[in-house]
This record gives structure tokens, sequence and C-alpha cells, in this order.
């Protein structure tokens, strides 16, 4: 896979990431559907050493975001990056959630994503 390239919503802070991500999920806990305003978060995990931003970030609990569009965008450390999918410059992405956490909180309306691995909390 090439570089997925992204940005926040006025433009100040960019990233890219390069290879095949490690884990490509979705998650319907309470902290994300908080931080996101929506049911779940669409999200993917990259080795740090794959993942580059520019421009200044503002950090909430682990969590960056642009402090002056306020888009929700990463969080990462020293071994991996976990990227809010939403960003990336193109969709829709080529990338398919492989398993669906915190399902016991999933809206009922929402179907499970078919052949994706489901957890009823964290994975374990």
């Amino acid at each position: 896979m090439t570089a997925l390239t992204g940005s926040c919503k006025c433009g100040d802070v960019r990233l890219a990431v390069r290879g095949s991500p490690s884990r490509i999920g979705i998650c319907h806990c309470t902290d994300c559907r908080q931080e996101s305003g929506s049911a779940f978060t669409f999200f993917g995990v990259w080795p740090a050493a794959n993942f580059e931003t520019t421009g200044e970030t503002s950090e909430y609990d682990g969590r960056q975001f642009c402090p002056r569009c306020g888009s929700r965008l990463f969080s990462a450390d020293g071994h991996e990056a976990e990227i809010k999918l939403g960003i990336l410059t193109d969709a829709p992405t080529p990338l398919t959630p492989t398993y669906e956490v915190w399902i016991k909180r999933r809206e009922t309306w929402l179907k499970p994503v078919e052949g994706a691995e489901q957890f009823l909390e964290d994975r374990t």
C-alpha cells in the first residue's frame, strides 16, 4: 500500500502513513463516542516509524487534535500511531475494519461489519 495522507479541517496539521496498517477497527465505547461526537470511531494503527505529521497539535488524554479547528487526529507513542481514518484525504478509503470493539454499546440500527471480528468490550 502506498502512502495515505490527511489533514485537519483547517489544514494546519497534516499527516501521512506509509505501508499497510497493523490493524483497522471500529470502536463503539463511550470515550470514542464522546470524542468523535458520533456513534463510533473508525481508526487504523501503523508502526510509529511509518507515521509522520507536520503542524502544531494539542493533546487531551493522549489524543492529538488541531488547536485551531478542533479536528481529532491521532494518538501516538514510540511504538505505534492510531489515526482517525475520517481525516484521510481520499474517501472512501481502501481500508476495511477487521474488528469491532465495545459492540455492547453499538447502536441497534448499526449492523456488524461483515467479516470483522466482534468483541463485546476490548480486544483480548
